[in-house]
Formats: C-alpha cells, sequence, structure tokens
C-alpha cells in the first residue's frame, strides 16, 4: 500500500470513529403483571408503577377495566388499552394467539404491560406467551401478584393451613391429566382452579384417583371480587351445582375440595362485609368518584357511576383571563377553591398561558374539603387552609382568618367557581373585610338522561343504596332519571343535601358523620351492619335491599 493510500485509509477510519453515533431505534419490552384474583387493592407497588409507565396495555377480559379504575392506578397519556377477549368459536384464546397481540404491540417499540389474573407463572399459562417474545427478539419480565390459588380460598374463609397437607392444582385450557393427579387422593385438602367448562371433567379425575364422592365441597365464582358467591355441595354433587349457577364455561371457577371446606362458616369474612353484593349508585363521573368507589369497595360494595352534571367552560372566558393574568401579577392575596371543577379549570388556564403550579409562590391557597386539598396536593400545591370542621363554603368561610392591614400587603381574594355557585364564601369573607374577585370559571349543566337499563333500574328499586354528595346531584338525578324505589337506601352527604332529598320525597336513611365522601361510605356500611344484625338476630335471613321490595313507591 502507497503512502498516500495508507494515510486516506487511516484517514478514513478515524473519521467514521469519531463520526456522530446512530442512536437505535427504542425497543419493545413486556412487562407480564400479575393482578391478583379480581379485587384491585392486592396490586403490588411494581404492579402500579409498570402501569404508569406503560404504552399499551393488554387485558385478559374486560373485567379487568375495573382494576385500570382504582384511584391509585395512573395511566401514561395515549397509553391503548386492548382486550384479548375471546376467539370466534367464543372461547379463550391459545397461548400461540395471545402472543400474537402482545408481540404485535412490541415490535413497534412500545412497553407493553400485559395484565394476568393472579400470577403470571403460577396461575396462567404465560410462559408460552414469554417464550415466544424471546424467539421474537422481544425482552421481557414478570411482576409477580397474588395467586388465586391461595387468595380466593382465604377470600372464602377457608384456612389453608389444615393438618393433612394442602395440593393446589391450576388447569385452565386442555384437560385434568390423571398421569398427574396422583397426589390429589392422598392430600387433605384439594385447591383447584379451572374453567366452568371443565369442572365435569376434573370431578371424574378426583373420583378416579380415589376422592370421596361425599368430599365437602366448597365451590367460589367471580373470587376476589365484589360478585364472589361460594355455594357448599359435595364432590358427587359439584357438576349439578356449578351447572345450576348457569355461569359461562370460560369463566374461571376455584374449588376446594376436603378437610378445610368444614370449617369456613366461622371464618368467612368477606361475604359477610356490610355492603357485600351491593349494588350502590353514586350520581357523580368516574373520575369525581374515585375515592368514594375505593371506599364502598372496601365494605364490598359495586358501585356504579350516573354523572348528573356536565361541565362546560364560561360563555366568556374574559373573566378568567383577566384573573389568571392579576394573579401571575402578584394583585392577590389569596386562592380559595370549592371544587375539584374549579382547580381543572385553573389548571386547563393556566396550560393555555404556558404556566403551571409555580405560579402559585407566595400565593395563600385554600381547600374548601379533603377531596378539593386532594386535588391541588395531585397539582403540587399544600393548601394553606383547608376547615377542620364543616367542609363547605360555609366551613371555610367560618375559619378563614379577617383581612390584617399590617400582616397582609394585599387586601384581594381570587375566587374561581361554577355559575350556579352560592354566594356564601364570597360573602363571609367582605364581612372579613377581603376584597373579593369572584369569577365563574367553569358552568354546569345537567347531564344526558343515563341509558334506559339504569333508568329503569334507579325506579324499579334494583340498586340497594344512592349516595347523594350534593343538593344538585339530587335535583339533578331526579331530573334526567326519577326517584329512586322506596327500597332503596339514601345516604346524604349532610343536612343540607338531606333536606334537599326530603324535598323530593326521599326518605334519608344516612347522613354522613362529617361532610366527606368517605364518611359518607362509612355511614352507608354503618347502617348496612346494623341492618344485617339486627335481621340474624330476629332469625331471618340476611338480604340487600333490592331483595326486600314493596310495591310502596316514594311520595310526589
Amino acid at each position: 500500500m502507497s503512502t498516500t493510500a495508507a494515510r486516506k485509509s487511516r484517514s478514513s477510519s478515524t473519521s467514521a470513529r469519531t463520526s456522530t453515533p446512530v442512536t437505535p431505534a427504542g425497543r419493545g419490552r413486556v412487562i407480564f403483571v400479575g393482578t391478583g384474583p379480581g379485587d384491585p387493592d392486592l396490586l403490588t407497588l411494581g404492579a402500579i408503577a409498570a402501569l404508569a409507565e406503560a404504552n399499551a396495555v393488554i387485558l385478559d377480559s374486560d373485567g379487568q377495566n375495573e382494576i385500570l379504575g382504582h384511584p391509585a392506578i395512573t395511566l401514561a397519556e395515549g397509553a391503548e388499552v386492548a382486550c384479548l377477549g375471546l376467539s370466534e368459536a367464543g372461547k379463550p384464546l391459545t397461548p400461540s394467539a395471545r402472543a400474537k397481540v402482545v408481540i404485535k404491540h412490541a415490535q413497534a417499540g412500545a412497553r407493553v404491560v400485559r395484565l394476568v389474573t393472579g400470577d403470571p407463572f403460577l396461575d396462567s399459562a404465560v410462559s408460552d406467551e414469554a417464550a415466544a417474545c424471546v424467539r421474537g427478539g422481544i425482552d421481557f419480565e414478570v411482576v409477580p401478584g397474588v395467586s388465586s390459588l391461595t387468595a380466593v380460598p382465604e377470600y372464602a374463609g377457608i384456612a389453608l393451613n389444615n393438618a393433612g397437607g394442602v395440593h393446589f392444582v391450576s388447569v385452565t385450557e386442555g384437560r385434568f391429566a390423571r398421569s398427574s393427579s396422583a397426589e390429589w387422593a392422598s392430600a387433605a385438602t384439594l385447591v383447584v382452579s379451572t374453567r366452568v367448562g371443565m369442572v365435569a371433567d376434573f370431578v371424574d379425575v378426583a373420583l378416579a384417583v380415589g376422592r370421596s364422592g361425599d368430599d365437602p365441597v366448597l365451590v367460589t365464582f367471580h373470587g376476589g371480587s365484589t360478585e364472589q358467591t361460594s355455594v357448599a355441595t359435595r364432590l358427587d354433587d359439584l357438576v349439578g351445582t356449578v351447572k345450576a349457577v348457569k355461569a359461562p364455561a370460560v369463566d374461571l371457577v376455584h374449588i376446594t375440595v376436603g378437610a378445610a371446606v368444614e370449617h369456613r362458616e366461622e371464618l368467612s369474612w368477606y361475604e359477610t362485609k356490610p355492603l357485600f353484593g351491593w349494588r350502590v349508585l353514586v350520581p357523580r363521573t368516574k373520575d369525581q368518584a374515585a375515592s368514594l368507589a375505593a371506599r364502598l369497595r372496601t365494605y364490598g360494595a359495586h358501585s356504579d357511576e350516573v354523572p348528573t352534571i356536565s361541565v362546560e367552560p364560561p360563555r366568556s372566558p374574559m373573566q378568567m383571563d383577566k384573573a389568571v393574568r392579576g394573579l401571575v401579577e402578584g394583585r392577590f392575596e389569596w386562592v380559595a377553591f370549592t371544587s375539584v371543577n374549579a382547580i381543572k379549570a385553573v389548571r386547563e388556564k393556566f396550560e393555555e398561558y404556558g404556566l403551571d403550579a409555580r405560579a402559585f409562590s407566595g400565593l395563600k391557597v385554600a381547600a374548601v374539603g379533603e377531596q378539593t386539598a386532594h386535588a391541588l396536593q395531585a397539582w403540587g400545591i399544600e393548601p394553606d387552609l383547608v376547615p377542620s370542621g364543616e367542609q363547605s363554603a360555609a366551613g371555610l368561610a367560618a375559619e378563614w382568618p379577617p383581612y390584617d392591614e399590617v400582616l397582609d400587603p394585599i387586601n384581594r381574594v381570587f375566587l374561581p367557581r361554577a355559575d350556579i355557585a352560592t354566594e356564601t364564601l364570597a360573602a363571609g369573607l367582605i364581612e372579613l373585610g377581603w376584597e373579593v374577585e369572584d369569577v365563574t370559571a367553569y358552568r354546569t349543566v345537567r347531564a344526558a338522561p343515563p341509558p334506559a337499563p339504569v333508568r329503569e333500574a334507579i325506579k324499579t328499586g334494583k340498586f340497594d343504596a344512592v349516595v347523594f354528595t350534593s343538593s344538585s346531584t339530587v335535583r339533578n338525578l331526579v331530573g334526567i332519571a326519577g326517584k329512586p324505589h322506596t327500597s332503596t337506601v339514601i345516604a346524604a352527604i349532610g343536612p343540607a343535601t338531606a333536606k334537599t332529598c326530603e324535598e323530593h320525597g326521599l326518605r334519608v336513611d344516612v347522613i354522613a358523620a362529617k361532610p366527606s365522601v368517605l364518611a359518607l361510605a362509612d355511614g352507608l356500611a354503618g347502617f348496612a351492619a346494623e341492618r344485617r344484625d339486627a335481621m340474624l338476630a330476629a332469625g331471618e335471613p340476611v338480604s340487600k335491599p333490592s331483595q326486600r321490595k314493596t310495591p310502596v313507591r316514594r311520595r310526589s
């Protein structure tokens, strides 16, 4: 090689080494996340973190949407949610078909969370999906979850530390193999997770390997959810018992056989919760009702959210524009938030101007109650004043400090509120010497009527209870859906809301001890517990309000 050629070669090599490296495209990743048997409260911190970072979330079934609605779950903006569902034949997808869906999302560079019932590698056959990811060049990881094999029996009141041993079996595809069932006969207790359509096959194998037809059995449907149902039977009668429930063949079912079943009655705790199985109507949007629904779920209730109002921008933005500019320029000493919607309206206006929570620096911020305070904290703002007594406009005014010319350099308060809000707070602040800039931040209009089946359920008593969180929810629900049936338990957040209920001919059964949604849920649970105890003391079977309907309608 000539000197010139060598010099060119070295120059070319150096140029290649010093050029800007090419950034490779992001690789997709699949995270198999165990969700437990059905109760969203069993999610691990790892599961919550994985969901928050996901570009796509793939569900086992539509029922897992309830998990995504839990207040602890926050999905990334733009995250796609898909459901595997069933095949055209109405059967669960094969592992290869599931893997194709997962890999399709991951190959586009997405971070995919695959929600799995129970524990990924114990309850569900996802190992084939994971292996397919490896073959497709997709990295995967596993976030273990609470296994349905242990959780569902415990939710059904069965202690699994029974002497004589416990044998666990999970078969949700194919058939039960007799060759691997030899240990079934010797175990004092047998716990099985399978599908409704495979129960007959399980019974045949269990009897063939030596289990007695007289063995006590507890079969549990929808384990760990507010729809959980457990039925006691014998092994010989199990097939008939399951058929009587008329559950879909693809539904998961948990079967406990043997000694541990005998003490179930005294250990039952989940299905004896005060609101267990109650269907509770919450006249709020799903976002607004999240904390209330979560609290009701802890007592065993299932909540249905029905929006009664629709929030819209003010007819003219000029007032809000002027107030926000004044806030930035230092015209205010205080900002008072009387609702979560007011915070949302101000936050949206801030985003229009390219502002964030730092614009509140140097200002004092007040919140009318706990929920409003939580919404501020989620925005990164710690309120300076939250009433310790009544959580209302009057309660906030009662604890507001009077204007002091020496201590307060500015005497103005920014009060963003709804167009229909009362003048209570503004009048109270003016009496204390403050100048109030009362601004319509949003308008509230009556929402569209709910679907016909919901309206019919409200009028015919299919809801066990209704929880009213304000007078406006009472007026609007009656306006768009009609009055709840007389058998439905009515719970009100405070005396003013209770009075509005009575004005509309509704008998109020529960008034919260303090005006907060959590106290409202607690009060309803306390009422239900006393009702249950009274039935037991009278020797009556415990029933839900929807099961004790009378032909009497509420007075008009």
